[in-house]
């Protein structure tokens, strides 16, 4: 039996084992292993209902720069790798008039009907449809970078999409298929979807398993017998240059993940030593600072917030939350090494949100580079309502770091933190 034209199952086998087995590889770095990847799903969808409510307000704007969608968009690239460069399709460029979704009020409302029905759409048989009204449009420069919105609205229905990955794809399978066509989209989608059928045991239910294999195929760091020779000619310091890349990547990711295991570390420190009970992420338990296992600092079970589902589960990824002997929600604690700044107030919003009196105090804890950024994303018109009633408060690093042995020896309760809270003026 035969994969494509030429490829046998166990050369496959082989190349998905490879891939599986690299520790640098997407699969790992960024499927397995980065805990921000999940967080952006909640992040993205939440983005997408602004966008889409911003266009039938009409509120939307004429340009990327700014835009509800350019903060979505940020928040699919800032997944690093696979989305690297997800963010240029969407640029507005005002001489070749794409992507035409900005100066024209009807195509506008058509992206916003797409995006719209796609959110709410419970099978992928629904978002086919969807696109294939979309194309009929003609909307220029509007094609299948948006599948890259898609594949987090629906991971088991729909493959990201880049040159990259249509590479990978056109290599290991030898097909012809061409960026920029919706028509070609959906045919290399179907060939995932037989792919991923066929090998469940070596891939996954999530299209981003098999679309992190094709990019690393496209991209020439995983080298087939199909690749080869094109990876030779385009000689061996440029693969090289491309391992190290990766490497440095995976090393400023460990450094990321220190620094913010650290704010976690300090955070609990300060609050179990100021008398409150502490709550560290659930899927943060088993890291570490410094030989201390963070779970060990928090307490096992998170105090129900809210009573939807997908709610309380986005509270409890909170980095860290303090409560009082009451169980009340005192403090909530995004830190914002890397990841988006928008998701962390997205997830303190729902936090605020679920408890009755809402008096819990929010901050964003961040490296003192991101502090323009920080202050950016809290002075967006579009959050101004809910911060009025319940407003976010921003400490750096080095500020935290420098003053929290002297916060946890005179503090009595979270007003200690006023001294080193930033607060933009709305």
């Amino acid at each position: 039996m035969k994969v494509g034209s030429c490829l046998e199952n166990s050369v496959l086998e082989k190349i998905v084992e490879e891939y599986r087995n690299d520790s640098e590889s997407v699969y790992n770095t960024w499927y397995l292993q980065n805990k921000d990847r999940l967080k952006a799903f909640r992040t993205i969808k939440a983005g997408i209902k602004v966008v889409i409510q911003e266009i039938e307000n009409k509120t939307f704007g004429n340009d990327f720069k700014g835009s509800s969608l350019e903060t979505v968009v940020t928040a699919i690239a800032e997944q690093k790798q696979v989305f690297e460069g997800a963010a240029h399709a969407f640029y507005w460029k005002p001489k070749l008039r794409i992507p035409d979704i900005y100066e024209d009020e009807e195509n506008k409302k058509a992206f916003a009907s797409f995006l719209k029905a796609c959110l709410h759409a419970k099978d992928e048989n629904k978002v086919i449809e969807e696109i294939l009204k979309l194309n009929e449009k003609k909307i220029k420069g509007l094609g299948p970078a948006v599948a890259n919105i898609l594949y987090f609205l629906h991971p088991t229905f729909f493959p990201p999409f880049n040159t990259a990955i249509v590479k990978g794809f056109n290599t290991l399978f030898h097909k012809k298929i061409k960026l920029g066509s919706w028509v070609s989209y959906l045919e290399m989608r179907e060939k995932i979807v037989e792919i991923n059928q066929e090998y469940r045991h070596l891939f996954s239910k999530d299209y981003g398993v098999i679309s992190g294999l094709l990019f690393e195929i496209g991209i020439g760091r995983q080298v087939i017998r199909e690749n080869a020779l094109k990876v030779i000619e385009n000689d061996d310091e440029k693969k090289i240059k491309l391992m190290k890349k990766r490497h440095k990547q995976v090393l400023d990711d460990l450094q990321e993940e220190n620094e913010h295991n650290e704010m976690q570390y300090l955070l609990a420190k300060l609050g179990r030593e100021i008398g409150y009970r502490v709550w560290i992420a659930q899927n943060d338990h088993k890291k570490e600072w410094s030989g201390i296992v963070l779970g060990d600092l928090s307490i096992k079970n998170l105090p129900k917030a809210s009573s939807l589902g997908e709610v309380q589960k986005t509270i409890s990824l909170i980095d860290v939350i303090w409560l009082d002997e009451n169980d009340r929600f005192i403090g909530a604690f995004e830190v914002e090494k890397s990841t988006s700044i928008y998701s962390g107030i997205l997830r303190l919003h729902d936090l605020a949100t679920s408890i009755e009196d809402g008096s819990c105090n929010l901050y964003l804890i961040a490296p003192n580079k991101r502090e323009k950024e920080i202050r950016a994303q809290l002075l967006r018109p579009s959050l101004q309502p809910a911060l009025k009633t319940m407003p976010i408060s921003y400490i750096t690093f080095v500020d935290f770091r420098s003053d929290c042995e002297a916060m946890c020896k005179f503090g009595h309760d979270v007003s200690v933190l006023e001294k080193v809270a930033k607060i933009c003026h709305y």
